[in-house]
Parts: structure tokens; C-alpha cells; sequence
């Protein structure tokens, strides 16, 4: 809710238990009445109303669901000169992965993370939670085609880097310091087979145990940041992507 009320997120209402007084509470009240958001105390029986699947902590807002975004509107993010980087998710279940890529697209610097519309995850309650709060600051694209789409931002002049386990090279040897994006697979399949074949290149982890893969969330972690570490080093010695 905080991080709602930080971003400037649009919320009509605010509905708050009218016996819980301080702490993160009274923070929040004090963030509404700032920004001229009605709050308002009812009973702990009318804030059960509104959600009654969920816990509410005793507050809930009446806010407008989190809007996706166009591809090319995460592409327009970037800086003038700046590098677009994004992260393309190819058929991602778990609500947790979502919010954990989303945490390290916020902390990577990423311009925006794309999702198909079927077939996916959408950005669920769960999903926020999973966040931290990161989803009310990275732009979500929901397309209806991944592999439509990774053609488009080619055309852009955007580098395609898959994750998988058969990659032809280790993903600290690969060049991820110019224009890209990041694909990373399902928990339980990996890459599409069209989707494999439309990347410029694939890149793999190294695994030294019995299990073969990790986590796709930890994946996309591993790999944002190795994009984070090759930028700044091109930033630092001036050395472009030849």
C-alpha cells in the first residue's frame, strides 16, 4: 500500500480498521491525506467485505488495477543514448517467480518486462506481494505473441539472449553490454521451441550438482546482473559492443 501511495498510483479510497491507530497505518493515512486521498474508518466486518479471500491488515484501497503497457512504450523509457534492456518471459506460472523478476528489474535497472497473454501469470494480487513493491515501478507489457514480439524488437535493433540449459556459451562469456533482452522460460519446460530458435544467442548457466536448472526467478537474477556488471565496466573503460 505504501509503495502504491509512493509511486502515485491512482487510488479513490482508502478504508482503514478504526481501532488500529499506529505504526505503517498511520504512515499510510499521513502518504493519502498528502496526496488529497480520502480515508476512512470502518469496522473490521465492512474491510472483510471488500476482500474476502485475503488477509487486509485492516486497510484496503479502492485503487485501479495495474495497467500494462505497449513493448514500444518500454522501449521509449530508455534514456536518449541509452541502451534499452528489457526481460521477456516465456510462459512463467508461479506468481512468486513473477514478483521476484520483477524485484530484480527494478534493481537492475531493466526498462520493462514483457509477458505473454496466455499461457502466463498476469499481474495478480499475489504477484504484487511478491514484488515488494516493484510492480508499481517496472512497466509490464502483456503481448499475444512472444515470438511476434521478439521480432519486433530485432527490427528495433535489440540483441536476443535466451536462457538455456544447451546454450553454446556461458552466460559471463557472452557480450550482454548493448541493446537486449533477457528471454527466460517456464519453470517446468524452459524455452519454447520457437522461442529458442528466434534468439540471437543462448547463453547457460553452469551447473556443477545433480540438478540440472534453477529457479527461473534466480535465473533472470543471475542474468540482469551480468548485464549490470558488463555495462558498467563498457562505462567505465569506454569500449563499445563491437
Amino acid at each position: 500500500m505504501r509503495e502504491a501511495l509512493k509511486s502515485g498510483r491512482p487510488i479513490n479510497k482508502i478504508f482503514v480498521a478504526g481501532e488500529m491507530t499506529g505504526g505503517p497505518l498511520r504512515d499510510i493515512c499521513f502518504l493519502a491525506r498528502e496526496k488529497r486521498i480520502p480515508v476512512q474508518k470502518v469496522g473490521r466486518r465492512r474491510l472483510d467485505e471488500f476482500v474476502p479471500a485475503a488477509s487486509h491488515q485492516g486497510v484496503v484501497a479502492l485503487a485501479a488495477a495495474k495497467e500494462y503497457v505497449e513493448v514500444g512504450d518500454i522501449l521509449a523509457g530508455a534514456a536518449p543514448g541509452e541502451a534499452p534492456f528489457l526481460i521477456v518471459l516465456d510462459q512463467i506460472h508461479d506468481p512468486r517467480n513473477l514478483g521476484a523478476i520483477l524485484r530484480t528489474a527494478d534493481g537492475s535497472g531493466a526498462h520493462g518486462v514483457v509477458i505473454p497473454r496466455r499461457r502466463s501469470v498476469p499481474l495478480t494480487p499475489a504477484v504484487a506481494r511478491a514484488s515488494a513493491g516493484a510492480i508499481e515501478y517496472v512497466p509490464v507489457a502483456r503481448v499475444s505473441n512472444i515470438v511476434q514480439t521478439i521480432e519486433f524488437l530485432k527490427e528495433k535493433g535489440i540483441w536476443i539472449v535466451g536462457a538455456d540449459a544447451e546454450g553454446e556459451e556461458i552466460f559471463w562469456d557472452a557480450r550482454l553490454d548493448g541493446p537486449l533482452a533477457l528471454v527466460i522460460g517456464g519453470e517446468d519446460r524452459g524455452l519454447g521451441r520457437l522461442t529458442r530458435e528466434r534468439c540471437d544467442i543462448l547463453v547457460r548457466l553452469p551447473m556443477a550438482g545433480r540438478v540440472n536448472s534453477l529457479n527461473a526467478s534466480v535465473a533472470a537474477a543471475l542474468l540482469a546482473y551480468e548485464v549490470v556488471r558488463q555495462r558498467r565496466k563498457v562505462l567505465n573503460e569506454g569500449v563499445p559492443r563491437s
